[in-house]
């Protein structure tokens, strides 16, 4: 089975990086992760150089927006600047070509109604350009997260689709082991309840867990030394059959060895 495979990187260099874990693919910032400032690329010879040189090495591109962002929430000192940075974020992200951005779910306050989260994420849609796919991530913890689990990733799903936006073809889904170990959601019949919501996997996000299954924690690990069984890993990456990012860490070459162990073990 021939599928890219890769791994999130730092910044400054993402094909060194991706030439370092022999990865055929690299997601990475645009800026800090933590903060609503502009993007801004860090590859020092600017956008042409990268996007041309990446095409040349056959590495794709992929970038995952801001942390911070949150277009679900209801507070507007939050909601408003997350839809423009967001906005910011694909346009800086189609100078470089990439095939995709990744956003996390967002979530809404305890005493909020999760409907208004997923109208909110209807309107960011229906108003946003898409230049490039969006791909919206399931979410590891929160009890009021819009794609922690699968119920809410359906209404997350039916609002974005009735956005009426006319490039919903690049609204897609990244699926993380780790958020639905995390969110007690079993991997082994995940890619099928998946597929039944959406209708499609654009990105898979392969992860161990650090902590026990159900746990609501974010905490990744390598396949090896994690809570999640690597086989039912790679049973979701060959399953989705999309390209795959490893967000594990890379303390003696650990992302290398995660992505060696999927290609051994693909069939």
């Amino acid at each position: 089975m021939s599928l890219k495979l890769g791994a999130h990187v730092d910044q400054v260099d993402p094909l060194a990086e991706a030439a370092d874990r022999g990865a055929d693919l690299v997601q990475f910032f645009l800026g800090n992760p933590q903060d609503y400032k502009a993007p801004k690329l860090a590859y020092a010879d600017g956008e042409q150089a990268l996007r041309e040189r990446s095409a040349a090495a056959g590495v794709d591109l992929y970038v995952h927006a801001p942390y911070r962002l949150n277009v679900a929430n209801t507070n507007n000192r939050i909601r408003i600047p997350s839809r423009k940075l967001l906005q910011q974020t694909l346009d800086k992200a189609a100078e470089i070509a990439v095939k995709g951005v990744i956003v996390h779910g967002g979530h809404v306050g305890d005493d909020d109604d999760p409907e208004a989260g997923f109208d909110n994420w209807r309107k960011c849609i229906e108003r946003a350009e898409l230049p490039v796919p969006l791909l919206i991530e399931n979410t590891a913890g929160g009890e009021n997260a819009m794609a922690r689990q699968l119920d809410r990733i359906a209404r997350l799903w039916d609002a974005v689709q009735s956005s009426g936006n006319d490039r919903l073809e690049n609204v897609g889904f990244c699926l993380d082991t780790c958020h639905f170990h995390a969110a007690g959601e079993d991997l082994p019949t995940i890619v099928e309840k998946v597929l039944a919501i959406t209708g499609r996997i654009d990105l898979v996000h392969a992860n161990g867990s650090r902590d026990e299954f159900g746990s609501g924690a974010d905490r990744h690990s390598n396949f090896e030394e994690g809570h999640i069984d690597p086989a039912d890993i790679v049973a979701v990456v060959q399953a989705a059959g999309a390209p795959v990012v490893v967000e594990t860490p890379n303390a003696d070459h650990g992302q290398k060895a995660d992505i060696d162990y999927l290609r051994a073990h693909l069939t």
